[in-house]
């Protein structure tokens, strides 16, 4: 998809403000209402937006997670944020494991001068890059590869993960909840975050502003499973009084 920066600061706004009207947006960029049309019915034919009478949204699902393409679009800033909080609270020579999403992606991206690290991952991605540091040993899960973002499920996976204990499992997420709990779209890769959960000693979340609040149908965790939760500005309420009463360290990456 070539999605150039205009349309890239309009799907920002809208996942900022929830539900946009054509004529906040035209404002907002500062172009015109026929623009904005053009730029709306593009990215609405792509899936990436959700179009009502006078307004646009973003598609909501608790069924089914956004596309791939478009979760590597949204939020972009906030994820290298994150990313480069986590990677400087790695230490060189330690064990990780890094799952599933463009978070995660984004980390593996900030690792590329760590030495000595042994990073266990099942996310072909992830992989792919941290395969170009020669001073990181990178052990793939099998399973089946998901097509749509090289993700690798299954009880394969699964297995293969079980048999690692590691210093630090790095996880996403695509929800975080008001009643604590963690939760995602596809049971599979669930499946595979709550083994790297188990064989941690310490879990990490990294998790942007955008995942609180937002409805998954599968319970992944809860939040007093999580050691330190990695996020890109102060939580709303009630879930500063949730990470504290779970013990969870919150640090906010700028």
């Amino acid at each position: 998809m070539n999605t150039n920066p205009r349309q890239l600061l309009l799907l920002e706004e809208v996942r900022q403000h929830k539900n946009v009207t054509i004529e906040q947006l035209a404002d907002t960029l500062g172009v015109t209402l026929q623009t904005v049309r053009r730029d709306v019915q593009r990215l609405a034919e792509q899936g990436h937006l959700m179009r009502f009478h006078g307004g646009v949204r973003l598609p909501s699902s608790t069924t089914e997670n956004i596309g791939y393409v478009q979760r590597q679009l949204l939020n972009d800033e906030a994820k290298r944020a994150i990313a480069r909080e986590v990677a400087k609270a790695i230490p060189n020579g330690c064990s990780l494991i890094l799952n599933i999403g463009t978070t995660t992606e984004a980390i593996a991206r900030e690792l590329m001068q760590h030495q000595g690290l042994r990073v266990i991952t099942n996310n072909l991605n992830v992989a792919a890059i941290l395969a170009d540091n020669p001073d990181c040993e990178v052990i793939v899960a099998g399973g089946v590869v998901r097509s749509r973002d090289h993700g690798i499920v299954g009880e394969t996976a699964v297995d293969f993960i079980r048999q690692f204990r590691v210093d630090i499992g790095v996880i996403g997420i695509s929800s975080v909840e008001q009643d604590g709990t963690l939760r995602d779209f596809d049971l599979r890769e669930v499946k595979v975050a709550q083994s790297i959960i188990a064989q941690s000693r310490e879990v990490w979340l990294a998790a942007d502003s955008s995942k609180f609040d937002r409805p998954a149908m599968i319970e992944l965790a809860r939040l007093d499973q999580i050691d330190v939760l990695y996020t890109d500005a102060e939580p709303p309420a009630p879930y500063a009084s949730l990470l504290e009463e779970a013990g969870v360290q919150c640090v906010i990456a700028s």
